[in-house]
């Protein structure tokens, strides 16, 4: 199936949805990474609740759930979340550009094998066709 055979909202929705979960896996990365050293579990929560990257990540998240519920009224979920793995690939691919990060050989191949899949899974219905009963049915 094209991309062209799907509904717009819906293409829209698994789009958002990718950018949803890059910039929320970005944000958290981030938000990680300027938290202070500490050992107490309590001293983390306490951190958590005062950094302001954070909310922004639930914020993302809420986003995502928004947007997940909207994308699933268009599609089955076997089709829209092979889609969205697409945001192993995003994350990955921001992670090298803005957090300099490495992406090895072994992590390159499981993008590859990622496109792949999700190349196949873009080839079939993004929504399952149900029955509905007509007149000649119920002579049957």
């Amino acid at each position: 199936m094209a991309i062209h055979c799907l509904p717009l909202r819906l293409i829209l929705g698994l789009g958002l949805a990718i950018a949803l979960d890059t910039a929320t896996q970005l944000l958290w990365k981030s938000a990680v990474l300027a938290f202070p050293e500490m050992t107490a579990g309590w001293q983390q929560a306490v951190a958590a609740l005062q950094q302001p990257l954070l909310l922004g990540v639930v914020l993302l998240m809420i986003g995502q759930f928004l947007n997940w519920r909207m994308v699933l009224g268009h599609a089955d979920l076997s089709f829209a979340h092979a889609i969205t793995s697409l945001s192993y690939v995003t994350v990955a691919s921001c992670s090298v550009l803005l957090l300099d990060e490495r992406v090895d050989w072994i992590q390159a191949a499981g993008i590859v094998l990622i496109l792949a899949g999700v190349w196949q899974v873009s080839g079939s219905g993004h929504a399952t066709v149900t029955h509905i009963p007509s007149e000649t049915d119920a002579v049957k």
